[in-house]
């Protein structure tokens, strides 16, 4: 009766009655367990819980089954899943005790594939490598999901259909994607939020101050750390297990098949996997190993700090990619922002960010500017002013705006040098005072007088001047003056492994039968290179759900029926 038991705390209500007490039953095929106390909901969670398992909620008097057959077959299912409840590891004499489907991750897109698992009707086993306070990888410093719709929403405004979705993907990368596993994400963007809204996440209009994101990214309410606790409340309830501080070292594969996972030696099987443990931008080693080193000599990753999650250490994507998984993208490409550079080490998160850089000007250690600052929106060029950073001498820069800037940014959450003339702010950034007034120099008078609108691509740009400035150029020259010291952040990176529509892993061209990949581990496929603010959420979530569907259907019908 242990799945009588899970199913029933997991939709049971309080129930106040004339006596404080009420009845109900939960019927899983032949089988009917009456709960004292307590009422089975017929109707929300409960009632798709109970689809999902296979049984029903009875309320009221006894009656006889409807569906006989059905139900029989209800409780085999049942049966073999109750079996497997209590059994994730297999050891000697006990090889048959698996669960259905392992989920390798703890963040979105993980999450995503174990409930859409076992919305379907198998058994979930969940590790995250994290402990519990730290668990939701980088999912927990996210704050929206970028949405295709063709009409207003809720807190979405006017319309984002699916060519201009598409065309911004293909110019932030290059051309550097997968046109069919994009054009599946983008659309699959459009109808994901109404399932993640049963599953307990809330959503609000973009915030003030985040710029050009109303049309185009729905926000969450309380942001990544809110949308991670409530995945995990709804999975926990549904009967997905889950443990913590589980990394995964290597995998048991045959033929491409998987077999079983390790951690710390203990052998763990399963029917079907999905792989989400995310990239390796905390493998302080690997990083530095794929950056290399310069010409002046410096080796870039060694400055560079890491936004997201310490847990990201790559180890299971290195274990696949050595097992001769086929593999995509760069190593050195990733979403990479410019970072307050007295950030932390890990973890720094979306509070780190320094949006003033299209405001104002960016110089590196040389006081000299080094790229268009005002090239486009911001949400579509925040994530290479990271990489651009790391390619400058000693991988620091300044982002320099003057008092016309101010309130028209996200704010970030620790001050920058205030001066009140550019010669002073020069010396307290330690920039050669010479150069940096040249600079500032040339750029305000190549600016051209327009009619400024940071809402829009406007007309305010610079003349004559390399690098340009193509939109927001304005004088640099109402005091006070700021300067914010800017690091390299990586918030993931972008080797991974190859997939098509199924999600499934793939060797030597050949997809698995029952291994998955979802998330940071498979971004690549649609960012080569790049990045529009909120797209790594919408491919973690649908790439997170077509992977969890795709494991429970080779777990409980046979691997053919995935690849269907």
């Amino acid at each position: 009766m242990n799945l009588l038991g899970a199913v029933a705390r997991a939709v049971i209500r309080p129930c106040p009655g004339r006596s404080g007490r009420c009845f109900g039953r939960l019927q899983v095929g032949a089988q009917e367990a009456k709960v004292e106390g307590l009422n089975l909901t017929a109707t929300g969670d409960g009632q798709r819980l109970a689809e999902a398992l296979g049984a029903r909620i009875v309320n009221g008097a006894p009656g006889a089954s409807q569906h006989r057959s059905h139900d029989r077959d209800a409780a085999r299912r049942a049966a073999r899943r109750s079996a497997a409840t209590n059994a994730y590891s297999t050891r000697a004499g006990a090889r048959d005790r698996v669960i259905d489907v392992l989920v390798i991750g703890g963040g979105n897109a993980a999450l995503c594939a174990a409930l859409m698992a076992r919305e379907a009707g198998a058994s979930v086993l969940l590790l995250e490598a994290s402990p519990r306070e730290w668990r939701g990888g980088n999912s927990q410093h996210t704050r929206n999901l970028r949405c295709m719709h063709d009409a207003p929403q809720d807190v979405l405004v006017d319309a984002y259909p699916e060519e201009e979705y598409w065309q911004d993907l293909l110019k932030v990368t290059g051309g550097k994607t997968d046109e069919a596993l994009a054009r599946l994400v983008i659309r699959a963007s459009s109808n994901c939020r109404p399932w993640m809204v049963r599953h307990g996440v809330r959503f609000q209009p973009s915030l003030s101050g985040a710029l050009h994101t109303a049309r185009t990214n729905a926000f969450f309410l309380g942001g990544g750390k809110a949308l991670v606790n409530a995945y995990y409340r709804s999975a926990e309830a549904l009967g997905v297990h889950v443990r913590y501080e589980a990394p995964v070292d290597s995998l048991e594969l045959a033929d491409g098949r998987f077999e079983a996972a390790f951690v710390r030696g203990e052998r763990i099987a399963a029917r079907a996997c999905v792989l989400a443990a995310g990239g390796f931008e905390s493998n302080l080693e690997w990083l530095r190993e794929s950056w290399g080193t310069n010409e002046r000599g410096e080796h870039p990753a060694d400055q560079f700090l890491i936004r997201g999650t310490r847990y990201n250490t790559g180890t299971l994507l290195k274990f696949m990619l050595h097992a001769g998984a086929d593999a995509v993208g760069d190593a050195t490409q990733a979403h990479m922002v410019a970072i307050d550079a007295r950030a932390p080490q890990y973890d720094g998160g979306i509070c780190t960010r320094i949006d003033c850089v299209s405001l104002g000007i960016v110089v590196n250690r040389d006081a000299e500017r080094f790229y268009d600052e005002g090239e486009d929106f911001w949400p579509k060029r925040y994530a290479i002013w990271g990489r651009l950073v790391a390619q400058q001498p000693g991988q620091i820069a300044w982002s320099i705006i003057d008092a016309k800037a101010v309130g028209r940014f996200m704010p970030p959450v620790s001050s920058g040098v205030r001066v009140e003339t550019p010669r002073d702010l020069a010396m307290r950034l330690g920039l050669d005072e010479a150069r940096f007034m040249r600079t500032l120099h040339d750029y305000n008078a190549a600016t051209r007088a327009g009619t400024f609108d940071h809402t829009m691509l406007d007309d305010c740009r610079t003349d004559g001047l390399t690098p340009p400035k193509s939109h927001w150029a304005q004088r640099i020259d109402t005091p006070p003056f700021f300067g914010y010291a800017l690091r390299p952040g990586v918030t993931f990176t972008y080797l991974g492994l190859k997939t098509d529509q199924t999600a499934a892993v793939r060797f030597g061209g050949q997809p698995s039968p029952n291994l998955f990949v979802a998330g940071e581990m498979m971004a690549g496929n649609v960012l080569g290179q790049g990045y529009t603010a909120g797209v790594g959420m919408s491919i973690g979530t649908a790439f997170g759900r077509i992977a969890g569907g795709s494991a429970a259907t080779a777990a409980l019908y046979g691997e053919a029926h995935a690849r269907a």
